[in-house]
């Protein structure tokens, strides 16, 4: 019928100057809609023709009072009956005959739509407009039935005003839905029609401000902030999303204005107070509450220092470099990062080259930004961990988020990987650009941009769930030679720690050793329902590990007990890396926790099999290593090469050096002791007193059997295997990373090349054990002359 519909139109105004013919395919899209738009003014008697059903068409119709069931204008009729099959109602035929099944579908429409089902003898302008958008009046995919019950309300409710038009009514939070709820609000406070624009002004904010709310009150001031609150899809403490649309302040309401106010970081006080409603219905909140952030393109001089701490900020953003003809000199200067902490303030870098309009953002570009931006942080200094912040500064779309932004993003993602993993992204954008980017591409933080409140991105969009800063006003600090213009940001506690000193050097074994005893002890203390073992290594991966991909791999992190070492005052300072004593490379020790937590959850498996365990260590790393392999094979068609030129290299970058094999190597021993039964603060101590010393020969006797038979069938499997969907699906992510997109399954290899692929795993694994066997004699030698032996 759609085809029908596409053929008439095209049929029946093909010729008349300003129509623009539709593919006649069958399918439903705003290319008909236009089409049906276009025909609607011809027939109306407008001359010059529009895809927009704007004022002058709603004028028009209105003038002859809508369309009638005793319409004569069969053409009229059969625009209806072909808009109802557009969107999905049975019209009974396009015949121009307002007969029984097309007055049927128009009163289905106006159902769903919130608009009740009494036609009334005539199709209302407002209808006719509805009918010819491709908005849906029942849930769509992704969509909620408690959004709908609000969208539905604010139709029937407001439909009668002069600017309120029909809302979709799919169960989505989106830009149209967020201003009819604006409108919603200046008519509840009295402003005509002329007044009331949908948006969140100065007037609205002032009448918001006469009617705070607390629990007992009624009203529909109360449905449409309880209409606000399950817009932002509030997560109750039992995971739960409150879906209440009500008009009654009740203890269920209050407990997710609690809920919400501690994820906004706003007093809890359970109400509807002015912060609240405003953090509710803007992005930026109530931008005139304190922020402990900000971000700036201008020099921290110690003058501007000590005003921006005077004024209750802690810590700042700035850039970590810019174009090479850039007059903006936003970057991080010489010597500032010194005045900055010396001065009490801690710092978040940004990346951001340019980033402001869609054609910039491409894999390969995002590949070459995090070159940039990881060779810029380490000439400052910044050391492992990390997270950079890289910059979407514009409006984007939902299809540019998916046709840019999140390959961009990938191509950061395999450019930083490409370096080692030193650093990890976050994202700055919209509230959109940072839950897509978060949930596609795994940025471990968001920094939002809540001062561009008219931006699509952030109309219609909840804060996303990882946000650690979001940027809310400008304003200027301090006077003379210490003010500076900034962009006030307030920031989540818990989050981004944000970074106090650079150049940090590794921590000895001993300090490491103590960390993990005191960390045991407040594990045992804190009686939770976890092994204290198990919580000891939660917490060492929790900083970099606990993103939604990690939770999906080996659960999640007790973030009770997080927060309770957090709350304790431990007098170590907290390791984040160690000195190996074998090679005195500095371990990464939250990629080891995650490693050991992997180990102690899943266990060996049976055989030359693998498991989840085995992809949060080794074979993570050795999926990212075949990524870049199929990525360098141009030049190194031979896998075995590549695995004996670039696998577990001491100075190579990559994914996989030997860095990473040893924090993998040390996580397994460290988790398959505990799981024997002992204690985690003496095995981390006898292994690194003494332990190290045979580690790849423990490793490969240990997960792999002691044979290069075994390890080459297990590093097939964990390339291959298709018997847990997860790590098929997690494997193909990984692959990608490094590899780009699309990459070659391992599956789909040659099998003789992969086989070569593998034996070069198994070869480098011996080859590992052999070197530790010849070192290993010289410093056990020196530790017996010590004593230490």
């Amino acid at each position: 019928m759609v085809l029908e519909a596409q053929q008439w139109v095209n049929a029946t105004y093909g010729s008349v100057v300003g129509y623009s013919k539709v593919t006649e395919d069958g399918a439903t899209g705003w290319s008909t809609m236009y089409a049906l738009t276009r025909a609607l003014q011809h027939e109306l008697g407008i001359a010059t023709l529009s895809n927009s059903f704007g004022p002058t068409t709603l004028a028009a119709l209105q003038s002859r009072g809508g369309i009638t069931l005793d319409e004569k204008n069969q053409n009229l009729v059969k625009i209806i009956q072909s808009a109802l099959f557009c969107k999905g109602y049975a019209a009974g035929g396009i015949n121009g005959s307002f007969n029984l099944p097309t007055q049927l579908a128009v009163t289905s429409l106006m159902s769903n739509a919130g608009l009740g089902d009494a036609l009334h003898g005539v199709v209302q302008p407002k209808v006719m407009k509805a009918l010819l958008t491709m908005d849906a009046y029942v849930v769509v995919a992704g969509g909620k039935q408690s959004v709908r019950s609000v969208q539905q309300w604010l139709n029937g409710h407001y439909i009668g005003r002069a600017n309120f038009f029909v809302i979709p009514c799919d169960g989505i939070f989106s830009r149209d839905v967020q201003k009819a709820l604006y409108l919603a609000i200046q008519y509840e406070l009295g402003m005509t029609d002329s007044q009331a624009t949908g948006a969140f002004g100065p007037g609205t904010q002032a009448g918001l401000q006469a009617h705070l709310l607390s629990q007992g009150a009624t009203g529909v001031f109360v449905n449409i902030f309880s209409a606000a609150v399950v817009f932002n899809q509030v997560v109750l403490p039992d995971d739960s999303v409150y879906s209440a649309f009500t008009s009654t302040f009740d203890g269920g309401l209050a407990a997710a204005v609690n809920a919400f106010q501690s994820f906004s970081e706003l007093p809890v006080n359970g109400t509807a107070d002015f912060a609240t409603w405003c953090e509710l219905l803007v992005s930026t909140g109530d931008a005139s509450r304190p922020g402990t952030a900000f971000d700036c393109v201008t020099t921290i001089t110690s003058d501007r220092a000590k005003a921006l701490t005077a004024a209750g900020y802690r810590v700042v953003g700035r850039y970590l470099d810019e174009p090479a003809n850039s007059t903006l000199h936003k970057k991080i200067q010489p010597g500032e990062l010194l005045t900055i902490f010396m001065n009490g303030l801690k710092v978040f870098p940004i990346s951001q080259y340019y980033g402001g309009q869609v054609s910039y953002f491409t894999y390969t570009q995002g590949y070459q930004d995090a070159l940039g931006a990881h060779n810029a942080a380490t000439g400052y200094g910044f050391d492992i961990g990390t997270v950079i912040y890289f910059a979407v500064d514009y409006d984007a779309t939902q299809a540019d988020i998916d046709s840019n932004i999140v390959p961009y993003f990938q191509g950061i993602v395999a450019g930083l990987a490409s370096q080692g993993k030193k650093y990890i992204h976050g994202v700055y954008g919209s509230r959109n650009v940072c839950q897509q980017v978060t949930l596609r591409t795994y940025a471990r933080w968001s920094f939002v941009s809540g001062m561009s409140t008219g931006f699509s991105g952030n109309m219609g969009f909840a804060l996303p769930s990882n946000w650690s800063f979001n940027q809310v006003q400008t304003l200027t600090v301090g006077s003379g030679t210490g003010a500076i213009e900034i962009d006030k940001d307030i920031a989540k506690p818990g989050t981004d720690p944000a970074v106090s000193s650079v150049n940090d050097p590794g921590n000895p074994v001993n300090d490491f050793i103590a960390y993990i005893g005191a960390l045991y002890q407040l594990a045992v203390n804190y009686k939770g329902t976890r092994n204290p073992n198990q919580l000891v290594l939660e917490y060492l991966r929790h900083a970099d590990y606990d993103n939604m991909q990690w939770q999906k791999l080996i659960g999640d992190v007790d973030q009770g007990f997080t927060s309770y070492v957090d709350s304790h005052d431990i007098t170590l300072v907290k390791v984040s890396t160690v000195k190996d004593p074998f090679y005195g490379i500095d371990l990464h020790v939250s990629h080891l926790g995650a490693a050991a937590n992997g180990v102690l959850l899943l266990g060996k498996p049976s055989g030359t099999a693998t498991n989840r365990g085995d992809v949060a260590g080794w074979g993570g790393d050795w999926m990212t290593f075949y990524g870049e392999w199929r990525r360098d094979s141009a030049s190194y068609s031979s896998g075995a090469t590549y695995c004996q030129e670039r696998l577990a290299k001491l100075s190579a970058i990559g994914t996989f050096k030997l860095r990473d094999l040893t924090e993998d190597a040390d996580g397994y021993l460290i988790a398959m002791r505990v799981l024997g039964g002992e204690n985690i603060v003496d095995v981390v101590q006898d292994h690194y007193t003494k332990g190290y010393l045979t580690r790849f020969q423990q490793f490969f006797q240990g997960r792999f059997g002691g044979t290069a038979a075994n390890a080459k069938a297990i590093a097939g499997d964990m390339l291959t295997s298709d018997r847990d969907a997860l790590i098929v699906a997690g494997r193909t992510y990984l692959i990608e990373t490094t590899g780009g997109i699309p990459t070659l399954d391992p599956s789909m290899l040659p099998s003789d090349k992969l086989d070569e692929f593998c034996q070069g795993f198994a070869d480098m694994l011996l080859a590992k054990v052999g070197e530790e066997n010849s070192k290993a004699k010289a410093l056990m030698a020196k530790l017996r002359a010590a004593g230490r032996m």
